[in-house]
Protein backbone atom coordinates (compact mmCIF):
# COMPACT_ATOMS: atom_id res chain seq x y z
CA UNK A 1 0.00 0.00 0.00
CA UNK A 2 2.73 2.35 0.79
CA UNK A 3 4.09 1.77 -2.47
CA UNK A 4 1.19 2.79 -4.15
CA UNK A 5 1.26 5.85 -2.51
CA UNK A 6 4.45 6.80 -2.80
CA UNK A 7 3.56 5.91 -6.87
CA UNK A 8 0.30 8.11 -6.68
CA UNK A 9 2.35 11.21 -4.94
CA UNK A 10 5.07 10.79 -7.79
CA UNK A 11 2.86 10.95 -10.55
CA UNK A 12 0.56 13.73 -9.52
CA UNK A 13 3.43 15.91 -8.52
CA UNK A 14 4.81 14.88 -12.19
CA UNK A 15 1.17 16.11 -13.88
CA UNK A 16 1.20 19.26 -11.69
CA UNK A 17 4.67 19.98 -12.82
CA UNK A 18 3.63 19.19 -16.58
CA UNK A 19 0.99 21.48 -16.49
CA UNK A 20 2.58 24.41 -15.06
CA UNK A 21 0.50 24.20 -11.80
CA UNK A 22 3.71 23.43 -9.07
CA UNK A 23 5.96 25.43 -7.78
CA UNK A 24 8.77 24.38 -10.11
CA UNK A 25 6.40 24.36 -13.73
CA UNK A 26 5.27 28.00 -12.42
CA UNK A 27 8.44 29.20 -12.73
CA UNK A 28 9.27 27.41 -15.67
CA UNK A 29 6.44 29.42 -17.65
CA UNK A 30 7.41 32.95 -17.03
CA UNK A 31 11.21 31.93 -18.57
CA UNK A 32 9.58 30.43 -21.99
CA UNK A 33 7.45 33.55 -22.23
CA UNK A 34 10.38 35.80 -21.73
CA UNK A 35 11.95 33.33 -24.65
CA UNK A 36 9.14 34.22 -27.21
CA UNK A 37 9.38 37.12 -26.35
CA UNK A 38 13.06 37.54 -27.22
CA UNK A 39 12.47 35.58 -30.02
CA UNK A 40 9.87 38.22 -31.45
CA UNK A 41 12.27 40.80 -30.33
CA UNK A 42 15.13 39.58 -32.70
CA UNK A 43 12.62 39.05 -35.69
CA UNK A 44 11.62 43.06 -35.15
CA UNK A 45 14.60 45.01 -34.15
CA UNK A 46 16.31 44.68 -37.65
CA UNK A 47 13.55 46.39 -39.51
CA UNK A 48 14.18 49.13 -41.41
CA UNK A 49 12.78 52.51 -41.07
CA UNK A 50 10.82 53.52 -43.69
CA UNK A 51 12.87 56.96 -44.24
CA UNK A 52 15.98 56.11 -42.55
CA UNK A 53 18.84 53.99 -43.07
CA UNK A 54 18.49 52.87 -39.20
CA UNK A 55 16.78 49.98 -37.97
CA UNK A 56 13.78 50.31 -35.76
CA UNK A 57 16.44 49.24 -32.64
CA UNK A 58 18.78 51.64 -33.21
CA UNK A 59 16.09 54.37 -33.37
CA UNK A 60 14.15 53.13 -30.44
CA UNK A 61 10.91 52.43 -31.80
CA UNK A 62 11.45 48.77 -30.32
CA UNK A 63 12.94 47.77 -27.62
CA UNK A 64 13.02 44.62 -25.89
CA UNK A 65 10.49 45.69 -22.86
CA UNK A 66 8.14 46.87 -25.66
CA UNK A 67 7.40 42.93 -26.56
CA UNK A 68 4.98 40.52 -24.14
CA UNK A 69 4.19 36.73 -25.00
CA UNK A 70 1.07 35.32 -23.12
CA UNK A 71 0.56 31.72 -23.45
CA UNK A 72 -3.18 31.66 -24.71
CA UNK A 73 -3.13 27.33 -24.99
CA UNK A 74 -0.61 24.93 -25.27
CA UNK A 75 -0.19 25.80 -28.83
CA UNK A 76 -1.47 29.22 -29.02
CA UNK A 77 0.54 32.45 -27.89
CA UNK A 78 -0.77 36.07 -27.78
CA UNK A 79 2.34 38.35 -28.64
CA UNK A 80 1.64 42.41 -28.13
CA UNK A 81 3.81 44.76 -29.41
CA UNK A 82 3.95 48.42 -28.08
CA UNK A 83 6.47 50.56 -30.52
CA UNK A 84 7.56 54.17 -29.95
CA UNK A 85 7.16 56.54 -33.09
CA UNK A 86 10.65 58.65 -33.21
CA UNK A 87 7.86 61.94 -32.99
CA UNK A 88 4.34 62.38 -32.18
CA UNK A 89 3.39 63.62 -35.38
CA UNK A 90 5.26 60.64 -37.15
CA UNK A 91 3.80 60.07 -40.95
CA UNK A 92 4.94 56.29 -41.10
CA UNK A 93 3.96 54.82 -37.72
CA UNK A 94 0.77 53.01 -39.69
CA UNK A 95 3.61 51.84 -41.83
CA UNK A 96 5.48 50.85 -39.17
CA UNK A 97 2.63 49.44 -37.80
CA UNK A 98 1.98 47.39 -40.83
CA UNK A 99 5.92 46.30 -41.42
CA UNK A 100 5.90 45.06 -38.23
CA UNK A 101 3.16 42.87 -38.43
CA UNK A 102 4.11 41.34 -41.84
CA UNK A 103 7.50 40.41 -40.22
CA UNK A 104 5.41 38.77 -37.37
CA UNK A 105 3.38 37.50 -39.97
CA UNK A 106 5.80 35.74 -42.26
CA UNK A 107 8.99 34.58 -40.07
CA UNK A 108 7.33 33.69 -36.12
CA UNK A 109 7.44 29.89 -36.12
CA UNK A 110 4.84 29.14 -33.55
CA UNK A 111 1.15 29.56 -33.71
CA UNK A 112 0.09 33.37 -32.40
CA UNK A 113 -2.56 35.77 -32.44
CA UNK A 114 -0.99 39.23 -33.00
CA UNK A 115 -1.60 42.74 -31.17
CA UNK A 116 0.33 45.71 -32.33
CA UNK A 117 -0.12 49.12 -30.67
CA UNK A 118 1.68 52.56 -30.27
CA UNK A 119 2.86 53.20 -26.59
CA UNK A 120 0.12 54.61 -24.81
CA UNK A 121 0.52 59.01 -24.94
CA UNK A 122 3.79 58.92 -28.04
CA UNK A 123 1.75 59.82 -31.04
CA UNK A 124 -0.84 62.52 -31.91
CA UNK A 125 -3.25 59.79 -33.50
CA UNK A 126 -2.37 56.77 -31.42
CA UNK A 127 -6.07 55.67 -31.28
CA UNK A 128 -6.63 55.68 -34.71
CA UNK A 129 -3.55 54.14 -36.19
CA UNK A 130 -4.26 50.81 -33.46
CA UNK A 131 -7.61 50.45 -35.22
CA UNK A 132 -5.68 50.39 -38.77
CA UNK A 133 -2.58 48.24 -37.56
CA UNK A 134 -4.85 45.58 -35.86
CA UNK A 135 -7.37 45.60 -38.88
CA UNK A 136 -6.89 42.29 -40.64
CA UNK A 137 -9.15 43.46 -43.94
CA UNK A 138 -7.13 46.93 -43.85
CA UNK A 139 -3.63 45.30 -43.53
CA UNK A 140 -4.90 42.92 -46.46
CA UNK A 141 -5.60 45.84 -48.59
CA UNK A 142 -2.58 47.67 -47.99
CA UNK A 143 -0.47 44.69 -48.96
CA UNK A 144 -2.39 44.56 -52.22
CA UNK A 145 -1.14 48.15 -53.14
CA UNK A 146 2.17 46.97 -54.98
CA UNK A 147 3.86 50.31 -54.25
CA UNK A 148 2.98 50.18 -50.60
CA UNK A 149 3.81 46.16 -50.57
CA UNK A 150 7.41 46.60 -51.74
CA UNK A 151 8.26 49.69 -48.90
CA UNK A 152 7.04 47.03 -46.53
CA UNK A 153 9.42 44.29 -48.42
CA UNK A 154 12.72 46.43 -48.21
CA UNK A 155 11.61 47.43 -44.95
CA UNK A 156 11.42 43.91 -43.35
CA UNK A 157 13.80 41.72 -45.58
CA UNK A 158 17.36 41.10 -44.09
CA UNK A 159 19.95 42.90 -45.61
CA UNK A 160 22.54 39.50 -47.66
Amino acid sequence: MERVSGLLSWTLSRVLWLSGLSERGAARQPRIMEEKALEVYDLIRTIRDPEKPNTLEELEVVTESCVEVQEINEEDYLVIIRFTPTVPHCSLATLIGLCLRVKLQWCLPFKHKLEIYISEGTHSTEEDINKQINDKERVAAAMENPSLREIVEQCVLEPD
